[in-house]
């Protein structure tokens, strides 16, 4: 599982000019599913997300989670997170899980990211041609790959 962190202070998801979902701050995370992601990758991967301190105190250091500055959170399903692009110039999505597993995947992912933040996790629509819109705060932008923990 792959997921890219945007600290916002606003962010959206218009579908076919209508308004899915908005979240003032906090966060968009947008993920991408393998078909080897497991509970644990998923588990793991919010866990990291809720816990990660990137908003800042009062003394203006980076040292508050999400969850501390009781902020939103927005997930965007982009399966071009797994893209490759090491042979010619048209991505392969070959790493993609398919929408049969994850569709499964992404519900659990908004459940389990929902229970850890202690409130409705607002998203856009899977597979829907969707338009994001935001204010990175900061810019603060953070990749997670549950695969390479080290990343």
């Amino acid at each position: 599982m792959r997921v890219v962190i945007q600290r916002v202070s606003e962010a959206s998801v218009t579908i076919d000019g209508v308004l899915k979902s908005s979240v003032q701050q906090g966060l968009l995370v947008l993920a991408g599913f393998e078909n080897e992601d497991t509970d644990e990758d998923l588990e793991w991967t919010c866990k990291k997300i809720i816990q990660l301190r990137i908003f800042n105190d009062n003394k203006g250091v980076m040292n508050l989670s999400v969850k501390e500055i009781n902020g939103e959170i927005l997930v965007v399903s982009q399966f071009t997170l797994h893209a490759r692009t090491k042979k010619g110039n048209r991505p392969s999505y070959i790493n993609a899980a398919p929408p049969e597993i994850a569709i499964p995947h992404y519900q659990q992912f908004v459940l389990t990211l929902s229970e850890h933040l202690g409130k409705k996790v607002k998203t856009g629509e899977f597979g829907a041609h969707m338009v994001v819109q935001l204010i990175n705060d900061g810019p603060v932008t953070i990749i997670i790959d549950s695969k390479n923990k080290d990343f």
